[in-house]
């Protein structure tokens, strides 16, 4: 009995070096293809070769070992994505397709001016970018962030305004197209500035240029 297993065992092991063996012949002579075609999509026509070429030189193997965090290193670097997806399209393809950071604002930074991006990054001012406010001071970005959030809440419109004045204190004034002032404080809400809106839509702003908020339940007008 013992004897009937070994020999069973002794054949099973043969098999299975034959059939090893004939996997590993078929795999050195199997080729996959490299990948061929990048596809992306969500930026103007130069920034999107751009990314095309700069994952060319990944020199990427075949589509089933591409190693994604080179490319999610590379896409992340770019200060124009917000998000993106990345899609394999065998068999040898790669589609990226990329959703553009908005602008929000445009601020000095070491003595240039950069775009504030809804990401949360500087962006080198490259682009038609004249209709967005100016920043004066030197707010963290994530302040500037949380504060158009406020404004976006409110009945004002971002696009009102012409420029904004941030204080070491942490307060804000926003200056708007219509050249009229709002003078905040550093615990301004969406309330705050619903108030001003009102008190806009009520009175005649040729009678004053400044609105001063910064005392709660008060406006002081400045002409």
């Amino acid at each position: 009995m013992h004897q009937r297993k070994s020999k069973k065992l002794l054949i099973y092991f043969f098999l299975l070096i034959i059939i090893s063996s004939t996997n590993n012949i078929s795999l050195k002579n199997l080729e996959f293809q490299k990948v061929r075609n990048i596809e992306v999509s969500g930026l103007g026509e130069i920034q999107n070769k751009l990314i095309i070429d700069q994952i060319k030189n990944l020199n990427l193997s075949n589509i089933f070992f591409i190693n994604k965090s080179e490319i999610n290193n590379l896409i992340s670097s770019n200060p124009l994505i917000e998000k993106y997806q990345i899609f394999k399209s065998y068999p040898s393809a790669i589609k990226i397709m990329i959703k553009k950071t908005n602008f929000i604002a445009k601020i000095n930074h070491n003595n240039e001016i950069f775009v504030i991006g809804s990401n949360g990054k500087l962006i080198p001012n490259n682009f038609q970018t004249s209709d967005l406010p100016y920043i004066f001071g030197k707010p963290e970005i994530q302040e500037v962030l949380k504060f158009k959030q406020i404004v976006d809440q409110s009945k004002f419109s971002f696009d009102e305004i012409d420029s904004l004045y941030f204080f070491p204190s942490k307060r804000w004034d926003i200056k708007l197209k219509n050249n009229i002032l709002l003078k905040l404080s550093n615990n301004s809400t969406m309330a705050t500035l619903d108030h001003a809106h009102k008190f806009l839509e009520q009175y005649d702003e040729k009678n004053f240029n400044i609105i001063d908020l910064r005392i709660e339940n008060q406006i002081i007008l400045n002409e």
